[in-house]
């Protein structure tokens, strides 16, 4: 259980809706339905602390989903990792999920009006506070005032990142000023970010006390910085080929490639003598994950009613866990059967007899029947309570509330920045001995014994990154970046090139007339 030991802490924890309504977000001509603006809120350094956790809480599972519902989601359930599949009258959703797995999304189907909307407006919503946040600090004065406006950037910047991510280009807004906007081009959203991370990082500490763990640190700025460098090749070009390789090397940055860029923000992070591996895989991921030497930036959570992370509900058959799971969301048979049979890292699966997690007895099937999880799902639209493995990479808070657990999720984790650095330098030296080293250090650790790889290339690092991140939201930008989004695999056909982005919702298109539609659509 994690304990709350400072006011920030508590703030950080706090619903956004608890302190800081949302103040119209996308919908740009209507006026806004909370009366809180720079001119009448943001007075006090208590309320300034209130409206920075409110730009923290799009991060986290909490407050309507958050981005670990529809940009986790999307990222996933798109992808050959996660599926969702209709079983029984369960978890059809007027057939949400297979649209979103089948790549059959519209900008007014189901997916489009549901998942798509909200991944569009959560982070808006997030630009939203922040920008109001901003402009009431040039009028004010409180304590670390500089560090707050830096955080305020930093998530700003992460918000813009996930929305150039799913959209492309989308309206650059830095005001709280209400008015219909037209789309920035990918190349000017790539390079607001960019110019956002590297003015914000210096400013920003290494690290924090305990009691603030979770605020941006300058580690923070750099990750989200080498991962938009390593994806340069999507995220700033306007022409993205959805079959071949995107290689950062295609675009310069600071007269450099983003190749080297991306390098140079992950040797800060790697050389800053703050983080390390932890020598148990698992150990990122668990309810006490708080001291992981590992996670860089997270999504904190508590286990506290309406604030725990919720992942082991979507995942675990009703009867495994209490409260009743949701019994939702499995793996692909091509993830699970893609990991060798002496990686540790097969242990985040569950196949097989199942037991109740938390007394480790025998569980059954509603049916009464012994509770067995299949590797393959036979039909997606008629799926059986028990097929698909189930990822319990974020185990149960053995002293969760109800379904609240107290995990924190790491958007961007060490292993992560070495796969990163390893990418790129892959990139500029074909099988860099360099590159090779900082893979084989990660799958050191997770092999027993160690089975290092001879050599490396592209699908090397494509392999081990399924590997090592499967279910952290990485999966669809790492098959678009290597050309593998639009193939097919089990329950989706090969798909259209245009796939490789969503559309902007219907619902932004009717309230912001300035908006066009990404092409395909």
């Amino acid at each position: 259980m994690k304990t709350l030991r400072s006011k920030w802490a508590t703030l950080l924890l706090v619903p956004a809706a608890a302190v800081l309504p949302l103040v119209g977000c996308t919908d740009l001509e209507i006026e806004p339905t909370s009366a809180i603006t720079p001119e009448n809120f943001n007075q006090t350094e208590q309320e300034v602390l209130s409206s920075l956790a409110a730009i923290y809480s799009p991060l986290a599972t909490a407050n309507n989903g958050g981005l670990l519902w529809n940009y986790y989601n999307l990222s996933e359930v798109s992808s050959d990792e996660l599926i969702v599949p209709t079983r029984g009258q369960d978890w059809f959703d007027n057939g949400l999920w297979l649209e979103i797995q089948r790549h059959t999304w519209t900008a007014n189907s189901p997916a489009g009006l549901d998942a798509v909307n909200g991944a569009w407006s959560v982070p808006f919503s997030g630009i939203t506070r922040a920008n109001v946040l901003l402009e009431a600090l040039q009028n004010l004065t409180v304590p670390d005032q500089e560090i707050i406006e830096a955080e305020a950037r930093t998530l700003r910047a992460f918000y813009y990142y996930v929305l150039l991510d799913l959209f492309g280009g989308v309206p650059i807004v830095t005001t709280s000023e209400i008015l219909a906007r037209p789309r920035n081009t990918r190349a000017e959203v790539f390079q607001f970010i960019a110019d956002e991370l590297n003015a914000m990082r210096t400013v920003l500490p290494e690290s924090w006390p305990a009691a603030s763990h979770g605020r941006m640190t300058s580690g923070a700025a750099d990750a989200i910085l080498a991962s938009l460098y390593l994806n340069a090749g999507v995220f700033a070009a306007d022409a993205v080929s959805p079959v071949t390789y995107n290689s950062c090397l295609n675009v310069q940055v600071g007269g450099q490639s983003a190749c080297q860029a991306a390098i140079d923000a992950a040797d800060r992070i790697m050389n800053s003598g703050v983080y390390s591996l932890a020598s148990d895989w698992f150990s990122n991921f668990t309810a006490d994950n708080t001291t992981s030497p590992e996670n860089i930036m997270v999504a904190k959570h508590s286990n506290e009613t309406g604030l725990g992370l919720n992942f082991v509900m979507r995942t675990l058959h009703y009867n495994q866990f209490d409260p009743t799971p949701w019994n939702g969301f499995a793996a692909l048979a091509e993830t699970y059967n893609a990991f060798d049979a002496d990686d540790g890292r097969l242990g985040m699966f569950l196949v097989g007899p199942q037991v109740d997690l938390d007394s480790g007895d025998p569980v059954n099937d509603r049916q009464g029947n012994p509770l067995v999880f299949t590797v393959d799902i036979q039909d997606e639209t008629q799926a059986t309570e028990a097929e698909g493995p189930r990822i319990l990479k974020y185990p149960p808070d053995p002293n969760r509330t109800a379904e609240h657990n107290g995990n924190d999720f790491a958007w961007f984790r060490l292993a992560e920045i070495y796969l990163i650095k390893a990418e790129a330098l892959n990139e500029i030296t074909p099988g860099s001995g360099e590159a090779l080293a900082l893979v084989n250090m990660l799958r050191e650790r997770v092999f027993e014994p160690d089975e290092p790889l001879a050599a490396i290339d592209r699908d090397a690092i494509l392999a081990e990154r399924h590997f090592e991140l499967t279910a952290e939201g990485k999966r669809r930008q790492d098959l678009i970046r290597f050309g593998g989004y639009t193939e097919p695999w089990s329950f989706k056909d090969a798909g259209a090139p245009h796939l490789i982005l969503f559309p902007i919702p219907q619902t932004q298109l009717d309230a912001n007339p300035e908006l066009t539609q990404n092409p395909g659509y």
